[in-house]
């Protein structure tokens, strides 16, 4: 069944909460699996991953051509991207959320296992990545790509940054079907009833990230269509990083917290990593000297 399949039978299957009815709130509950070939397993969470990766490679690939970049300069770029993304986003989540534990099971870190007592060691794929780490490794990740294929560097950002919201997305789509990432509680008639969490309805604080990626994304694509020449600037990485973390910002405050010492902060651990991807974003867009540096000449 698709996912727009899923939302429509659960948005028919809505039910009353809470006393007299006040509302109608989504029951939300499917099955973690998309589909299994044999005994392999294939997750929603797995399958949203990958059609984003493949959404961002299809659309680059039409950047690389219409801007007559070389087949020989992009076919490299994806398992840069890849690694980066995947290493960097899960350094982030052990190394900000979980540093206490995952310091002292550095194995834990790098590979999808876990020494459960008295099961010993199982596979749990990866449990927990952060979009922050993934952005940084994404960043460390094409440094190095465009030093290798000699693309501007600013460039290589720019291009990669309008088409990055669709992947985003695309994991935030994974994490509602997996139920994770909630929402706080609340009364408002399109809140979620997560029934392997718990009976509360809540904010789909995953389907707001969502909703607000895909709209960045067409945002950005109509400044590429109007404004190609700001390609190589780093006008578009810099809107990109504005739109991405000023939303992740403001989302934050219907999400519960992660972590156990998130509570009573003014700001959570995601909003204080969001502040200077803001502030770096704002500073690309206006022009900041290090990015005429590294840019194109126009």
């Amino acid at each position: 069944m698709t996912l727009f399949a899923l939302l429509f039978q659960n948005l028919l299957l809505a039910v009353p909460f809470g006393g007299g009815g006040e509302g109608l709130f989504i029951t939300w509950n499917p099955d973690i699996v998309a589909f299994s070939l044999g005994a392999f397993a294939v997750r929603w969470y797995s399958l949203f991953w990958c059609l984003g990766l493949l959404g961002v490679y299809l659309l680059m690939h039409r950047l690389y051509r219409q801007q007559k970049l070389g087949e020989e300069q992009f076919e490299p770029m994806f398992m840069y991207c890849f690694l980066g993304i995947l290493i960097g986003a899960r350094l982030g989540h052990c190394l900000f959320y979980e540093p206490g534990y995952y310091l002292w099971h550095p194995v834990e870190m790098f590979l999808p296992i876990r020494n459960v007592p008295g099961e010993g060691w199982t596979f749990t794929g990866y449990e927990g990545l952060a979009s922050h780490g993934g952005t940084l490794g994404l960043m460390i990740a094409l440094w190095f790509y465009a030093k290798r294929v000699k693309l501007n560097i600013m460039r290589v950002l720019d291009n990669v940054a309008i088409v990055t919201p669709i992947c985003a997305c695309a994991i935030r789509l994974g994490n509602l079907m997996n139920s994770e990432i909630i929402g706080r509680p609340t009364d408002v008639p399109w809140a979620f009833i997560f029934e392997r969490v718990d009976m509360l309805p809540r904010h789909p604080g995953q389907l707001y990230e969502a909703i607000c990626y895909a709209i960045f994304f067409f945002v950005g694509w109509f400044f590429y269509r109007y404004k190609p020449q700001r390609v190589g600037t780093g006008f578009f990485f810099g809107l990109c990083l504005f739109m991405i973390f000023l939303g992740r910002i403001f989302v934050e405050y219907t999400k519960e917290n992660q972590e156990a010492f998130e509570e009573g902060m003014l700001l959570n651990m995601g909003q204080l990593l969001s502040i200077p991807f803001v502030l770096l974003g704002l500073y690309c867009m206006l022009g900041g000297k290090l990015c005429r540096a590294l840019g194109e000449k126009k």
